[in-house]
Parts: C-alpha cells; sequence; structure tokens
C-alpha cells in the first residue's frame, strides 16, 4: 500500500532528497507541500498549499525539512492533526521544544521516526551486526567538514550553534549504537570551531567524538571506530551509499502502516538530552 505524504519545506536538503525520493516510491505519494517559499516548492511536482492545515487534509504523513525551531513548531501541529512524522535531526532547537514535540506524539498516540541516515545503510547495518563479536569497550567517532565557511548547508541555524547541533546526533547516535546507551557525557571545545565528547555507556564502555564544520579544504570521511577485547570494528562514511534514503522511507511507510520505529521522536529527544548538557558544558 501506497503512503500519501506531505512536504514541509522546501530548502536545499527537500529539493536534493526528501522531494525526489518520496516522489519516487514505491512506497510513498508525494501528496503536497508548504513551504516559505512556494516558488520553489512548485518545482517538486505536487501540489504546494498556502496553508499547513490544508497540507494535513491530503496526507497520511507528514516528512519534514526545516530548521529544528520550525520542526519543533508545525511538528506538534502535524501530530495533534493524527499524522504520522518523518522528522529530521535534531528534534528541536532547544530541550524544552524536543520536549513539547515528543509529548505530542506520545499524547496523539501517532507514529514517528528520525532521520538518522547513517542507520539506514546496509554499510551501518552491517558494520553494528559485527561489532557484539570483539566486545567492545570503547570507541571513537569523527565527523570534520568546512560546511559552515559556504554553500547550501551554512543556514543561520548552523552558523549560530555550529556542529554539536547539527552532525552531534549523527556520530552520538552511531556511538550508542555500537556501545550502549549513553549515560554521561562531558565536552569541551568552541561549538563553531572544534568540539570534543567523551561519552559513558550505561555498558560500562566509553568514547569519544570529534566535530567540526568550519575547517577549509579537503577533510577525511566522516569515520566511527569500535575497540573491544577480541579486535576492532570500523565504517567510513564514505561507504553509506545511496541506500540510506531509500530504505528510510521505506521504512517509514511500514511505520505508518504498523506504528513503531526504533529511531522514533523518543530516541531524537534522548538525543536531544545529551546535545543540551553537552552545549550547557560549552557554555
Amino acid at each position: 500500500m501506497t503512503i500519501s505524504v506531505g512536504l514541509v519545506g522546501a530548502g536545499p536538503w527537500a529539493e536534493m532528497v526528501h522531494a525526489p525520493t518520496l516522489a519516487a516510491g514505491p512506497h510513498t505519494k508525494l501528496a503536497g507541500v508548504w513551504a516559505r517559499r512556494p516558488e520553489v516548492a512548485a518545482r517538486f511536482g505536487a501540489p504546494v498549499f498556502d496553508r499547513i492545515e490544508e497540507l494535513f487534509d491530503v496526507c497520511e504523513a507528514v516528512v519534514f525539512s526545516v530548521p529544528p525551531a520550525v520542526q519543533a513548531e508545525l511538528g506538534v501541529l502535524a501530530a495533534k492533526a493524527g499524522k504520522a512524522l518523518l522528522l529530521e535531526k535534531p528534534l528541536a532547537a532547544d530541550l524544552d521544544g524536543a520536549r513539547r514535540l515528543a509529548d505530542a506524539v506520545g499524547e496523539a498516540g501517532v507514529a514517528s521516526q528520525m532521520c538518522l541516515t547513517w542507520r539506514y545503510s546496509a554499510a551501518t547495518r552491517a558494520f553494528l551486526a559485527r561489532v557484539s563479536a570483539v566486545e567492545p569497550f570503547g570507541g571513537y567517532a569523527a565527523n570534520v567538514s568546512g560546511a559552515l565557511l559556504g554553500g547550501h548547508f551554512a543556514t543561520p541555524w548552523r552558523l549560530e550553534r555550529g556542529a554539536v547541533l547539527d552532525v552531534g546526533p549523527h556520530m552520538i547516535d552511531m556511538l550508542d549504537a555500537a556501545l550502549g546507551t549513553v549515560t554521561g557525557v562531558r565536552a569541551h571545545g568552541n561549538p563553531t570551531g572544534w568540539v570534543g565528547l567523551l561519552l559513558e555507556h550505561e555498558t560500562g564502555a566509553v568514547s569519544e567524538a570529534s566535530l567540526c564544520m568550519s575547517v577549509p579544504g579537503p577533510t577525511p570521511p566522516s569515520r566511527v571506530e569500535v575497540y573491544g577485547r577480541l579486535g576492532s570494528e570500523s565504517l567510513d562514511g564514505d561507504a553509506l551509499g545511496a541506500d540510506a534514503f531509500p530504505t528510510m522511507v521505506a521504512e517509514f511507510a511500514e511505520t505508518v502502516r504498523r506504528g513503531g520505529h526504533p529511531l522514533d521522536a523518543a530516541h531524537g529527544l534522548r538525543l536531544q538530552e545529551i546535545i543540551a548538557e553537552a552545549e550547557a558544558q560549552l557554555g
């Protein structure tokens, strides 16, 4: 069964990824778009609505591609309208917004899923299936780029808040998945420069993450490494391939049909709590 999906947002990421993937099917149909720039949304080949409530009327589920603060506000409206939600990371711009959105999803009883794109790649899933065999006790993740120096992703919220809020969810989530639930964080550095995170896991493992989006010139691929009593495993971001988004959309369609996904709004809230603690330490 094909799921009718409404898209909120018409920025570069929506244009490059969300709109074409949703429209391509076979699991989803792009039923319409609402955005602040309707002239851009019109290029997606789907009806463009002036009011977001009109979009809700024509779809079963809503996909968000907007800044975190906007997602927190409009996601609550979508949940109250009874729509399943595919939510970008981070869940919100701050912890209060994340809690309101997660609470709205829970109170409405609607299905939700997070766009933690690393997790939907076959390469990632193979990596996570291997790590338990090394009996891991530690790990490391790095996500370093020059994205804040210009281009599509040098947007106001990223320029203000930096790497922890933007790429932090990906790396924290990967270490969490590989080493066990993160229970503590210590942070140092500059959010718009270089940030180091020391994470403690419920399994007793510890890990580090290096985050930066202000490095000019060529940078190495993002990566995750896990070390254990019986060896090590690693995952290079260049290995993720093009399968992540189609897999994510296919799983979202199943989430809409049946409800429930491990990467739901509650998981997004837990990541936001870790990010909020790290940002508080960074000042």
